[in-house]
């Protein structure tokens, strides 16, 4: 009858933990639309090919200017940011073995020592004192307690809660991988962006000094002419002031070279030093043609996509794992070793021998708010991952559509500035002809050697930016990191 009474307490105590379990709240469900409404193509007037996507183009193919190869070769060794990165991933890489730690056993080894006296008038006390150990030995008092031996624990999986967990932290630890991407693709960036800066600045000073050179030629023929009375002090001084202007823009354009020098230097991980580069076939250079591909490859492609993605995909098992925190956990404990009051004692087989095997099924029936309050929290950072996830899908495409119309217009105006710079060179020669001549004045020669100096560096811009839009539509389709 006891035992039957026994029986039924712990299959109410067992149906009222299952009973609990069944009230776990559920995960909140919304639907992906900005994925799934993707566009077929970045421009709807044009057609892409889904087979020619400069995305999965090898960086080491896509640049072809050995000094800027050699550059990022150099800040991928190098770069401080990179190489936090990549411990960001042993600490996940950490945190995947935890979990997994967590499916296996925990086995641990102890020896302990202790002493106890018992009073006389317990009931401990008095049947020690009345129990013999051997024939005519009484109990020691106080009694020592030796010990020696191994402890296991170990929690049941029944709900999967933990290999759910392990999931977890394996999507989060390929986010952190694809982060690492993500990186090596914004440097490679950065390296190329400002290298084509450097050149333009190079390529600016080139021509500033060859302005300066003019000027000092205008400034001499108007002293001449105004020693013959063909020209005034005041066009004496213009000149002056313009050539002065000038060699004070050298020194701005010197400081920008260095500051820019130093800024590849950072990135690249070391003190400042030259910048290796060949100059001279900066405006010669043609930018390489660029396939976009369709918009559903950047999904493939693009880095920061995959990682949020992973990050999506490990905050949904975060809200699984944390509404299993509701379900009862089993966890079985043994222990198996040697125990006696005298140390002489424990090598007495099998009298010392003494093990405990116990298992615990146990889950929250009351007061469950910590495990609500993590389940909600888990629950509103699936929701933030999904927005994060959508916000970079949605920004990919909006980059590469910009990005893509950037490139044609771009290409215009490097073109119409080419034929500016042309004229006003012309124009230079024959306002100077006139000037010599006395047929024009000083004014006009000043305006049009200024308006052929703006137009000059107008079109090392462009060049620069030509090339620099070119590099970050390769780094928005996902290239530079394969």
């Amino acid at each position: 009858m006891e035992n039957l009474k026994t029986k039924n307490i712990i299959t109410a105590i067992a149906l009222s933990l299952v009973l609990a379990s069944c009230k776990a709240p559920m995960a909140t469900v919304i639907k992906d639309e900005v994925k799934e409404n993707i566009p077929q193509n970045f421009n709807q007037e044009e057609q892409q090919d889904a087979n020619n996507n400069s995305g999965t183009t090898p960086w080491r193919q896509f640049f072809t200017d050995p000094n800027l190869v050699t550059l990022i070769e150099t800040a991928l060794k190098n770069n401080q940011e990179l190489l936090i990165t990549l411990q960001e991933i042993e600490i996940a890489k950490s945190g995947v073995l935890a979990k997994k730690g967590r499916l296996t056993p925990t086995v641990s080894a102890g020896i302990g020592a202790g002493l106890k006296k018992s009073g006389r008038y317990t009931s401990e006390g008095a049947g020690d004192a009345t129990t013999e150990i051997e024939s005519g030995k009484e109990m020691p008092d106080p009694l020592g307690n030796f010990e020696a031996g191994l402890n296991a624990s170990w929690e049941i999986d029944i709900w999967k809660k933990l290999r759910t967990e392990k999931e977890s932290a394996v999507a989060h630890y390929l986010s952190t991988v694809e982060g690492k991407n993500f990186v090596l693709s914004n440097l490679i960036e950065e390296v190329a962006d400002n290298y084509y800066e450097l050149l333009a600045l190079d390529n600016q000073l080139d021509i500033i000094q060859q302005y300066i050179k003019l000027q000092q030629r205008a400034l001499e023929i108007s002293k001449i002419q105004k020693e013959a009375a063909a020209a005034t002090e005041l066009a004496v001084k213009k000149f002056e002031a313009e050539l002065a202007k000038s060699k004070a823009a050298e020194y701005t354009i010197r400081q920008q070279i260095t500051e820019k020098e130093n800024q590849i230097n950072a990135l690249l991980g070391r003190y400042p030093q030259p910048i290796v580069r060949t100059k001279e076939n900066f405006m010669s250079t043609i930018p390489p043609t660029v396939y976009t591909g369709i918009p559903s490859q950047l999904l493939a492609n693009r880095p920061d996509i995959k990682q949020a993605e992973l990050e999506l995909k490990a905050s949904k098992l975060d809200v699984e794992a944390a509404r299993k925190e509701f379900y009862p956990s089993l966890e079985i404990s043994a222990t198996l070793g040697l125990e006696a009051f005298k140390p002489s004692y424990l090598v007495k087989l099998p009298e010392s021998i003494a093990y405990n095997l116990a298992g615990e099924l146990a889950g929250p029936l009351i007061n469950k708010s910590a495990i609500k309050a993590n389940f909600q929290t888990a629950d509103a950072k699936q929701i933030q991952a999904l927005y994060e996830y959508d916000k970079t899908i949605l920004n990919a495409y909006l980059d590469v559509a910009n990005l893509m119309s950037k490139v044609k217009n771009i290409d215009q105006y490097y073109q119409l500035k080419s034929q500016e710079t042309k004229a006003l060179d012309q124009s230079i020669d024959i306002a100077n002809q006139l000037f010599r001549n006395s047929r024009a004045d000083y004014l006009e020669v000043l305006l049009n050697q200024r308006d052929a100096l703006d137009a000059k560096m107008e079109l090392i811009e462009a060049k620069q930016k030509q090339l620099s839009t070119v590099v970050d539509i390769y780094k928005s389709l996902g290239g530079g990191w394969k």
